[in-house]
């Protein structure tokens, strides 16, 4: 609905039981809305009463329930974690019922962007040299490698290779290899192993570790050749003959991933992995929805987006479900948040530890409130398929990833399924990059995009002033996935960040 521009707090739906305050409104001081005076301070980003609600019901926001009030709530009370709690999601679940796939545009209307062509395996939108660890042991040497090419002239005269990516870790061995966890690092190995936007790899493993070379080999069928190599310290003899090793290795690919030049190329060649990260009580409003927008624009021009985070959709997965193309996706979707019950259930935590500290800071009190805005970021087109962690996202259109709320790891999940660009809505000044895929930052609120402006590339404040719509914005963020596709830095690229936030998801017992 149109957001009102002269109230110090917004309405988002006329079912709501709150409205969320535009700015910091002082006690006494009227809302604009109803009526409504402010009974305490109501910081920016949080809640306040537009009716009186009784203890013990259920409090609306999004039209949809976030959660069930602790004692009488007055108009015009602050509504937070000290008078709102958690309430199990009592949504229906219907799946398959919103498949409506209008407004894709016939082919010779699409949208195309600039890429490197890497045949059968996909577009980039970079162009790395890539060395991926098997395990922490050949942490070092990896870094010893990639220093030697970014710090110490090994790429002068190679300027068309943006860097070379040393991808370390911490697992790789004491873990069964029939574990849960092995197969998520393998997976998340190998889908970096196949990144277009490598123009070469360097696969480095110390050679007496769990998490052995030769079966990631076997089992995902890559092979050897000019753009991917392999080897071990151990055989090689140690530190200084495995950097020597490996640098003439890449030396060798370095004219090679030189002369790749960007081409034009459809947006079926893109992959776009939605996250959100330091979320605030604006992230539904502006900068959310706005991605959501643009998401629709990418998959109706016949590119891809991925929605992550299944924590962080926990209570409003029904919203998810009633869009699958089939029951059988919308059931996969459940699976996995069956998976998380029991997952949580097992090491003594609960799926509402979340939101985050920075989170209710911002002005978030439940997951359910979290999920409604996060999910969000997802659009309106049907969801095509639900892939576990770090598999290799094969349809296009609208789809899901089953990944932990943290950033690093959800992030790591999706570049492993191809995402070759990855949009990152920010309330409270989140700041990563995820090489080889560069991260467009998006603020929710323009306060925090002025003071943090050398980290945001997008300001959606003005969604909430009332200058900006939710569709401009979109359109917007959409112009800039294009225009970073086709090689445009983003602020994190300039920083340089992307060599730490390589992060596989770990589950499990460490033997």
């Amino acid at each position: 609905m149109p957001l009102d521009e002269t109230a110090a707090a917004l309405l988002l739906n006329p079912a709501d039981d709150v409205a969320v305050a535009r700015r910091r409104i002082a006690k006494g001081e009227p809302t604009g809305l109803s009526g409504v005076t402010a009974n305490q301070l109501i910081p920016r980003g949080h809640k306040v009463a537009l009716r009186a609600i009784p203890g013990g019901t259920a409090l609306r926001k999004f039209g949809q329930v976030i959660g069930i009030a602790t004692q009488d709530i007055a108009v015009g009370d602050h509504v937070h974690l000290h008078n709102l709690a958690m309430a199990e999601n009592a949504a229906e679940h219907l799946f398959a019922v919103e498949r409506d796939e209008t407004g894709m545009l016939p082919h010779d209307l699409c949208r195309s962007f600039m890429g490197y062509d890497r045949g059968a395996g996909g577009v980039g939108t970079r162009n790395y040299i890539g060395i991926v660890t098997t395990v922490n042991c050949s942490a070092t040497v990896s870094r010893y490698i990639a220093d030697h090419f970014n710090r110490m002239g090994g790429l002068d005269g190679f300027d068309n290779i943006d860097g070379v990516v040393a991808l370390t870790h911490g697992l790789g061995c004491a873990i069964s290899a029939g574990s849960e966890s092995y197969r998520y690092l393998t997976r998340t190995i190998q889908g970096y192993a196949r990144h277009p936007n490598f123009g070469g790899i360097i696969m480095v493993g110390l050679g007496c570790e769990t998490n052995q070379i030769q079966p990631i080999l076997e089992h995902y069928r890559l092979e050897e050749g000019e753009r991917f190599r392999t080897l071990n310290i151990q055989s090689m003899g140690g530190t200084r003959k495995t950097i020597d090793a490996a640098c003439g290795m890449i030396r060798e690919m370095l004219p090679g991933a030189n002369s790749a030049r960007r081409t034009k190329q459809p947006l079926s060649g893109l992959k776009v992995a939605l996250e959100c990260g330091g979320s605030d009580g604006y992230s539904g409003i502006t900068a959310n929805p706005a991605l959501g927008v643009a998401s629709d624009l990418i998959v109706r021009n016949g590119g891809t987006t991925c929605l992550a985070e299944t924590p962080e959709i926990y209570g409003a997965e029904h919203l998810l479900t009633r869009r699958a193309v089939t029951p059988e996706v919308g059931h996969k979707l459940m699976e996995r948040i069956d998976w998380w019950r029991d997952y949580t259930a097992r090491n003594g935590a609960e799926l509402n530890n979340n939101p985050s500290y920075g989170n209710k800071q911002g002005g978030l009190t439940t997951i359910l409130e979290k999920s409604l805005g996060a999910v969000a970021k997802g659009g309106s087109m049907p969801l095509k398929a639900v892939y576990e962690y770090a598999e290799i996202i094969e349809q296009p259109g609208f789809v899901f990833m089953d990944t932990p709320g943290y950033d690093p790891v959800a992030v790591t999940g999706q570049v492993a399924g191809g995402c070759n660009v990855v949009c990152f809505t920010t309330g409270r000044g989140s700041v990563s990059g995820w090489k080889p895929a560069p991260t467009i930052k998006i603020a929710t609120n323009t306060e925090m995009f002025d003071h943090m402006r050398e980290d945001m590339d997008i300001d959606t404040g003005g969604i909430a002033t009332g200058t900006e719509s939710i569709e401009s914005a979109g359109e917007k963020i959409f112009e800039r996935i294009l225009a970073v596709a086709s090689g445009e830095k983003t602020l994190s690229e300039q920083f340089d960040y992307g060599d730490n936030e390589f992060v596989p998801w770990q589950v499990g017992a460490i033997l």
